[in-house]
């Protein structure tokens, strides 16, 4: 695995926010790749709550600067990067003051979802995948984590289809049992379709449940990891339907290793059909 790529694209990420399930894996896994000499970098929102001057973000000029169009309408991409101490790491930010400046994550003050996270999410995905193409860096692997940021596997294989710098890429998203109440705003489908991608693509999306929007990551997946160790029957019949490559259920102790025998033996290892 020494000198591979790997593309870490999280919803969230220690130092940076609270320590759960989610955001200590992705932390964790990344940081075991990167000691064993795989080149990695690290993609998450720049959620307000995360505190610039304690973590030492700022803004990259030469990243910032282009609009992503979310549903016909003009949104400004910031850039921003911070290092995370002692590990020589580099962790850039999504960044847009309309989507995260709020202090807040995923839901407001009454614990309702915010009605935007669906514009919020393609902004992610397409926020990330514009700023790889600048930094020009073409990953081995790009493995995703989190509903957050669980649209960026239908991105690249569909959106993105015709960019030369992913040809080789393999998607393998982890998934995790953090699900929300209810469902995301009901015109997600026709937003992301906006972007040209088919109805069969985002049929999943119509209705935009937890659960649905995880159908939609396995279905443009290379492989995936059950990050948490409790699932629905029907995610795990709608993966076994699928004849996916799958890591199960990993305990702490074992993860980064598994992990990392995970992309050499199964990943990096898949034909493309």
């Amino acid at each position: 695995m020494k000198d591979k790529r790997i593309l870490y694209v999280s919803s969230e990420v220690i130092p940076y926010l609270p320590e759960t399930e989610l955001s200590s894996t992705a932390f964790n896994v990344a940081k075991y790749a990167h000691s064993k000499g795989v080149q990695t970098r690290i993609f998450m929102p720049r959620f307000g709550v995360i505190n610039e001057r304690r973590h030492q973000l700022h803004e990259v000029i030469r990243l910032s600067g282009m609009n992503l169009i979310i549903n016909d309408m003009d949104m400004p991409l910031i850039i921003k990067v911070a290092s995370i101490p002692k590990e020589r790491m580099q962790v850039y930010f999504i960044d847009n003051d309309e989507y995260f400046k709020r202090k807040a994550i995923y839901t407001d003050e009454d614990d309702k979802l915010f009605e935007d996270n669906d514009e919020r999410m393609i902004f992610f995905a397409k926020g990330v995948v514009e700023t790889v193409k600048k930094l020009n860096w073409a990953p081995d692997i790009i493995h995703v984590h989190g509903w957050m940021a669980s649209l960026l596997p239908m991105y690249l294989k569909e959106y993105y289809k015709e960019e030369p710098l992913f040809n080789e890429s393999k998607i393998v998203t982890s998934l995790y049992s953090n699900e929300f109440p209810g469902e995301l705003n009901k015109n997600l489908a026709d937003k992301v379709k906006f972007d040209k991608i088919d109805n069969d693509s985002v049929s999943f999306l119509e209705t935009p449940s937890h659960e649905n929007i995880l159908k939609n990551a396995i279905l443009n997946s290379d492989a995936i990891i059950k990050g948490s160790s409790d699932f629905s029957d029907d995610l795990d019949e709608f993966i076994s339907k699928n004849d996916i490559t799958i890591l199960n259920y990993q305990s702490e102790e074992y993860l980064t290793e598994a992990y990392l025998d995970f992309y050499k033996q199964n990943v990096l290892e898949l034909q493309d059909s």
